[in-house]
């Protein structure tokens, strides 16, 4: 009876794992104990930084928004609401990309935001 053995299988697990412990540091990189913790620790804070990234994007599009509302003397709030009464369906990402590159067209929504308050 020939021995078997799980070498191919094993080699290409390991192999898998130690490309995702790519360009860690010191023995996390190359001892297969210390690589398996370190990757499965990598993919949790993979997964909640996939998280936790949308909500830091919306408080950067909210902080430009808010800083280009005050420079034509409306706050956030304001304008938010004054939009929403307006009738108008920009989101907050296209409202910070129109602020940061064409302040004209943001100075007529203002204007039609001021309008719906009024």
């Amino acid at each position: 009876m020939v021995r078997v053995t799980n070498a191919v299988a094993r080699h290409r697990r390991r192999k898998r794992l130690m490309k995702q412990a790519k360009g860690f540091f010191g023995d996390r990189k190359n001892h297969l104990r210390l690589t398996k913790d370190a990757v499965m620790k990598a993919m949790a804070y993979n997964y909640i930084h996939r998280k936790k990234k949308k909500s830091e994007f919306r408080k950067l599009w909210i902080m430009r928004i808010s800083v280009a509302a005050k420079i034509h003397g409306i706050s956030y709030s304001r304008f938010m609401d004054g939009l929403k009464k307006a009738g108008c369906l920009i989101d907050r990402k296209m409202l910070s990309e129109i602020a940061i590159h064409d302040p004209k067209s943001f100075e007529a929504v203002i204007v039609s935001a001021k309008a719906a308050l009024a």
